[in-house]
């Protein structure tokens, strides 16, 4: 029977009311700070944690609650006649209830420009230590950190005049859940403050629950997706779904996708991506060009795929997307016309995103789970150095050239390795993705491509061991090559070029892609 709580939470979202009920079945209520106050305006009669302890509140509120007349009565085993006795001949009362929710640490270093002391003085002490002492002894004390499970306890007081074992557990692993999450928030933002520690010896990671998928890559696997805490602007995580049916795991991996690939490009472009590698890519002067141009790419590909834009969707635009069959749009703006174009199709999803040019931080990581294990590296936010770039044969690229050269790299490492893509006049012709030898991915994009590859560029994810790439690419009346270089066997594929008058550039940066 709880007889004794304490009250202690930041987050008041209806701490009233439940301590009101509380008080109605004859509980005796203890409190700090804010809570006594608000509690105490609501005219309920509260115990000042002071009065329980002996000792006033100092050092600005950080001392208040660590006292061994609140912990020893938390964490009394009532079955434990050793316990009840000591307790007893000390003075102490036991505590049958502790709700509390901790200083708001989260939402302080998420203001933005916060500094270091500000967020210091939010990092909780007392709160942790007593959560985690009910928790350990949750056989006989109930410790509530969400407002969400109020209703629950007062539900099951209300008819068995108690907290179930079941409940009282679940409320306990919640609170080593809340206290984790709370820690490793503060190692981050410490780690991040340094700015010195690229990879820590050990690893803790905290997402939150965006929302359960109803399946994952195929229907047979349970999922769900989480979102890292944190600046989410232009990432997928903070975008606003504005029509269409809920998002499926595959759905959110490609775009995804579609979206790191987008943020390569400035001018207005449109990346078609289906099964996470891009199937269409265009950039113009004007976002329905560009769609015109990623369309054309792959006419067959794009059909059922994710589009992404990095202009806002006019009307003319969503005319030519609602002639086929799209899974999702996502843009950082829809006109009205265009929202009413596309949302006639009910099965669409559109996504808003605001923010959709911003790049990922410089310490972004990228993190690939391996069974038992987890492969974690620094993102890959470069195309290549300047510096480093050299044209290595006899003919040289003409400017526009040079442009789709550019254009084609930023592609292909975003496109699966190995990978090879054709391009011209700023759209892509052809992409040849993940397959088990570049020849291959050679001969895929080039297939794709058509007549077209006439006078195209082409671009390659990592260099030629061997001169039998050229060789497709001259076949294919390809003109101008990208590629990182740095075979011990270079030299080969250098005269190959030589050899058809193709101008092939070395970029020394790999961009593989697994």
């Amino acid at each position: 029977m709880i007889k004794r709580a304490l009250i202690s939470v930041s987050d008041k979202t209806g701490i009233i009311e439940f301590a009101s009920a509380l008080a109605a079945k004859g509980v005796e209520i203890i409190s700090t700070g804010g809570t006594e106050k608000a509690l105490s305006a609501a005219g309920l009669k509260v115990i000042n944690i002071s009065d329980v302890t002996g000792f006033p509140e100092c050092l600005d509120g950080r001392v208040k609650t660590l006292h061994p007349k609140v912990h020893a009565g938390i964490l009394a085993m009532r079955s434990n006649e050793e316990h009840m006795k000591q307790i007893k001949d000390l003075g102490v009362e036991t505590i049958d209830l502790v709700v509390i929710n901790l200083y708001p640490f989260k939402q302080t270093i998420l203001k933005g420009d916060v500094e270091l002391e500000e967020a210091i003085e939010n990092i909780d002490i007392g709160g942790p230590t007593m959560i985690r002492a009910a928790a350990k002894n949750y056989q006989d004390v109930v410790v509530i950190v969400d407002p969400a499970d109020y209703e629950k306890v007062l539900a099951e007081i209300d008819e068995t005049g108690e907290v179930s074992s079941k409940t009282k557990f679940r409320l306990a692993y919640k609170v080593f859940e809340h206290t984790s999450h709370y820690d490793t928030l503060i190692a981050k933002y410490l780690r991040d403050t340094l700015g010195d520690i690229d990879y820590p010896e050990t690893l803790s990671l905290t997402f939150e629950k965006v929302q359960d998928m109803r399946y994952g890559e195929n229907p047979h696997q349970s999922a769900v997706f989480y979102k890292e805490v944190g600046a989410n602007r232009g990432f997928l995580p903070s975008a606003v779904q504005l029509h269409g049916k809920e998002l499926s795991f595959n759905n959110i991996n490609d775009t995804n996708g579609a979206l790191m690939l987008l943020k390569e490009f400035e001018e207005p472009t449109v990346v078609a991506v289906k099964h996470t590698n891009p199937c269409g890519v265009g950039s113009a002067d004007n976002i329905y060009d560009a769609y015109i141009r990623a369309y054309e790419s792959d006419p067959t590909s794009i059909f059922g795929g994710i589009i992404a834009a990095n202009r806002e969707i006019d009307k003319k635009t969503a005319e030519e997307i609602n002639k086929i069959f799209i899974e999702i749009v996502i843009a950082p703006s829809f006109s009205d016309e265009a929202f009413a174009v596309l949302s006639q199709k009910k099965n669409i999803r559109l996504l808003k995103l605001e923010g959709i040019e911003e790049k990922a931080a410089a310490d972004t990581l990228d993190m690939k789970k391996v069974a038992g294990g987890l492969l974690v590296q620094k993102n890959d936010d470069v195309l290549f150095n300047e510096e480093d770039v050299k044209c290595v044969t006899n003919a040289q690229p003409t400017k526009e050239q040079l442009e789709d050269l550019k254009f084609a790299m930023k592609v292909v490492k975003h496109t699966k390795s190995n990978a090879i893509v054709v391009a011209k006049n700023k759209s892509t012709l052809g992409v040849g993705p993940g397959q088990t030898n570049r020849v291959l991915s050679a001969k895929v994009a080039i297939d794709y491509a058509g007549e077209r590859s006439v006078g195209a560029v082409m671009a390659s994810d990592a260099f030629f061991p061997f001169p039998d790439c050229v060789e497709v690419a001259a076949a294919a009346g390809i003109k101008a090559i990208i590629q990182p270089g740095g075979s011990i066997k270079d030299q080969d594929s250098i005269d190959a070029c030589n050899k058809y008058g193709i101008a092939m550039v070395f970029t020394g940066m790999r961009h593989f892609k697994h």
